[in-house]
């Protein structure tokens, strides 16, 4: 398909000069392709495939040797990762254009995930401020620092759907729905691509892991995923379709298999959807060494099927595993049936790299002077300032414990995670660094100077190397947490002279992320002996979590009489909780992914279906439920309390019957009750309760994060079609007629106003339901 549509703009190009027209920026694009490729040999072919570690995440440029070069002047390499630094980057760019027979620049990616040297809240922190805005604003500030380092390309975002908080890389993504992983997709591609991908501030965004690697079994990352095909339309497909439609410039294919085959070898998902159905004509890379691993997948018996398995499958480019170069040129020569596979691999990469004009102007993101003044400036802090406030979750706060009461005076600080600057940053930190970091104790005493604030660990934190490796063959330190009688017993001392308890707890940043999945996601031992120990004292205790996932923590939920949920913040963390602590800003976040009551009650998530037997509180009756367990959550997906309170009245259809190509516009009056100005996050949730399968009890199909002054109130308005209704039937998305429920409200678990109205004819739809934006507005009223 690729070559179809880069053939056919050459041939306009050539036909606009016949008749003196001049050709458009495709159709130039298109024809230089078609000439390069034209003269490619088949090992510089294969080249363009081939991406290759020019360092570690830790020690970048640290393999660019001469030898690397000489692989450039050969045109053997097609793109880096794990090189960055202007300088370094324009001189290895050189090498590329004006040393190597065709003169093609390269590419430079690297794991660009919540910042480059700034560095913002951890991606699931970001999601929970439900604000795509600022998830686009963070974006586009990453993408102009890591483009000043010389970067045209990011392995972000993550847009894989997690409903399973035992899996590690739940911390990268937006959660468990996608309808909100879908908007929140698009927010962040348009924000690293900017309004044009040939702009030097701008850098080629990849949607990964395409697709269902968020549904690994048991949690466990890297394994497979079983999942029907209506899953796998309706929830682990939509954020890659926004992805598509925003323009991404590249998807990243994953390591699981679906029901046995390699995600990076299906051609029916990459080729046949991706490709085809979606019109997708970006670049696709695989993930690190995920080739030579269809031989561990038992897919391939030898490196060389391996490789044309995955051009087969649809890989353009082979990420560090060295297969494409050393295996490809054997495996087209005896099966030539493959060449036009590799032309049209070749073509998404040169493609790429037009689109960001590094055939124009190959040194564009590559000036030391625009670096050194791009990083970390004050416009930048001020940002991740304000997003690491707005992700906060305050998600119990009974007797209003928080904010601070002005009065306090002794405030005690309690847990070792409260001087944690390490943790601050999270996962995948890029060019962040820890003494970059604001922590939570010198800004505490900041916003309170009046109060005396102490502090004791109440643990032992003991760093250990871990002998692991990540896929991107990183090296890991995790921390042990040893009880100790000694800093047990000071930290309660600690407690017991304070007015208020800040326990900090929740985990070291290096228990979230990739190769990070566990069976047990509550507390470590020595952190709820400290927990334990400090709610005796019967001092009024808010617990502060940091943490990259959702935890299992009912003994906290039950005893501390509040929590805020502060995730890994990043470079202003201290300041933003501090903010939010002291009622200088009123907390907002919601929860994208529910947090369990226990270990074992994951994976669980809001829009499942009723069964047969809904479950009930009655155990007399035997209903879909763990008898050991209530029924609901610790804490429901799209939860969150506030300082203020608000009312919700007045809800409103535009018609109570439409057509499968109608709509109905669903408003609500939202007032603030109190004397506190705050954001609500409005959430409309639907439902279709008889439908020719079961469907799910509620799902979100539109959101909106107000800002309402104290005592003001607002109409808030969605728009809705009957296509955002539609389920997958097997080839195509079908409108059925009949009624729909409608629910407007603060969480999934409190809705506040209901309605319904039915579609009243039958209909197809060709964009899947959860990737459909639902537009909204609001209207302040009297």
């Amino acid at each position: 398909m690729l070559k179809h549509i880069l053939v056919g703009l050459a041939c306009l190009s050539m036909a606009s000069a016949a008749f003196a027209q001049s050709p458009t920026p495709e159709e130039d694009q298109a024809h230089r392709i078609e000439s390069l490729l034209g003269r490619m040999t088949l090992d510089e072919k294969i080249g363009q495939l081939n991406q290759v570690p020019g360092g570690r995440q830790r020690a970048l440029n640290s393999r660019l040797d001469a030898a690397a070069l000489e692989r450039v002047r050969r045109g053997e390499i097609g793109s880096f990762l794990h090189v960055a630094g202007a300088a370094q980057i324009r001189d290895l760019q050189r090498v590329a254009v004006e040393q190597s027979r065709l003169g093609i620049p390269l590419l430079f990616g690297m794991d660009v995930v919540h910042g480059y040297k700034t560095l913002f809240p951890v991606p699931l922190a970001l999601a929970a401020s439900w604000d795509p805005a600022l998830l686009e604003q963070t974006a586009r500030v990453a993408a102009v620092e890591a483009s000043a380092a010389g970067l045209n390309w990011t392995f972000s975002p993550m847009v894989d759907i997690a409903r399973d908080a035992r899996w590690g890389r739940v911390v990268e993504g937006a959660g468990e729905d996608p309808y909100l992983g879908s908007i929140l997709a698009t927010a962040q591609v348009r924000g690293y691509q900017g309004a044009s991908l040939a702009d030097a501030t701008s850098i080629l965004a990849t949607a990964k892991h395409f697709v269902g690697y968020g549904a690994a079994q048991g949690g466990r990352d890297y394994d497979s995923a079983d999942i029907s095909d209506r899953t796998l339309h309706e929830v682990y497909l939509p954020p890659f379709h926004a992805a598509t439609a925003a323009g991404a410039g590249s998807m990243m294919t994953a390591f699981n298999d679906i029901a046995g085959v390699p995600l990076t070898a299906h051609p029916a998902l990459v080729r046949g959807v991706l490709r085809g159905d979606w019109g997708y004509d970006g670049l696709i890379v695989s993930d690190w060494n995920a080739i030579p691993e269809l031989i561990n997948h038992g897919a391939a018996a030898t490196p060389r099927e391996a490789g044309a398995l995955a051009l087969r499958g649809g890989v353009d480019m082979d990420m560090a595993g060295n297969l494409y170069s050393a295996e490809l040129k054997a495996a087209v020569e005896a099966d030539p049936a493959l060449m036009p596979m590799l032309d049209d691999a070749v073509r998404a990469v040169l493609l790429a790299k037009a689109r960001l004009g590094l055939f124009d102007d190959p040194y564009g993101r590559s000036d030391p002077a625009r670096e050194a003044a791009a990083m970390l400036t004050p416009e930048h802090r001020a940002i991740a300032r304000e997003a690491a406030r707005r992700s906060i979750v305050l998600l119990k706060n009974d007797g209003g414990v928080l904010p601070i009461a002005a009065s306090a005076r002794r405030i005690a600080v309690i847990g070792a995670l409260a001087e944690d600057a390490n943790s601050s940053l999270g996962s995948w930190r890029a060019q962040g660094k820890v003494e970059d970091v604001r922590p939570l104790i010198p800004a505490l005493r900041e916003a309170m100077p009046q109060a005396v604030i102490t502090y004791a660990a109440g643990y032992a934190p003991e760093a250990a190397q871990v002998i692991a490796a990540t896929a991107s063959g990183e090296g890991a330190h995790e921390v042990n947490e040893i009880s100790d009688a000694e800093a047990l017993g000071q930290a309660v001392e600690t407690a017991r002279a304070a007015d208020l308890v800040l326990l900090v707890v929740g985990e070291h940043f290096d228990r979230s992320g990739e190769a990070r999945s566990y069976t047990d996601i509550g507390l470590s031992a020595a952190q709820n002996a400290l927990a334990g120990a400090v709610l005796a004292t019967g001092k009024p205790v808010v617990v502060i979590l940091m943490n990259g996932r959702p935890l299992a923590i009912p003994q906290l939920a039950d005893r501390a009489p509040a929590i805020l949920e502060t995730w890994f913040l990043g470079v202003e963390s201290g300041p933003a909780i501090a903010d939010v602590l002291t009622g200088k800003v009123s907390p907002a976040g919601r929860l994208p992914m529910e947090f369990p009551r226990a270990s074992g009650a994951a994976p669980g998530f809001y829009a499942h279906v009723a069964t047969g037997r809904p479950a009930s509180e009655d155990l007399t009756r035997d209903t879909a439920r763990y008898r050991d367990q209530p029924i609901t959550p610790l804490f429901a997906f799209g939860h969150g309390l506030s300082y203020a309170t608000f009312e919700y009245s007045d809800l409103s259809l535009s018609r109570t019957e439409i057509a499968a190509d109608g709509s109905v516009e669903v408003s609500v009056v939202v007032r603030n009750t109190s004397d506190i100005p705050a954001d609500e996050v409005v959430q409309l949730y639907v439902r279709d309760p008889v439908a020719a399968v079961a469907r799910p009890i509620q799902e979100l199909r539109g959101f909106r994060r107000v800002a309402l002054a104290a005592g003001e109130a607002k109409r808030v308005g969605f728009r809705l079609t009957p296509a955002q209704l539609a389920f997958w039937n097997g080839d195509d998305w079908r409108i059925q007629s009949g009624a729909i429920d409608v629910m407007i409200g603060a969480s999934s678990a409190d809705i506040r106003a209901r309605s319904r109205f039915t579609i009243t004819s039958e209909g197809v739809s060709a964009v899947p339901a959860a990737a459909i934006p639902t537009p909204s507005t609001e209207e302040s009223i009297p």
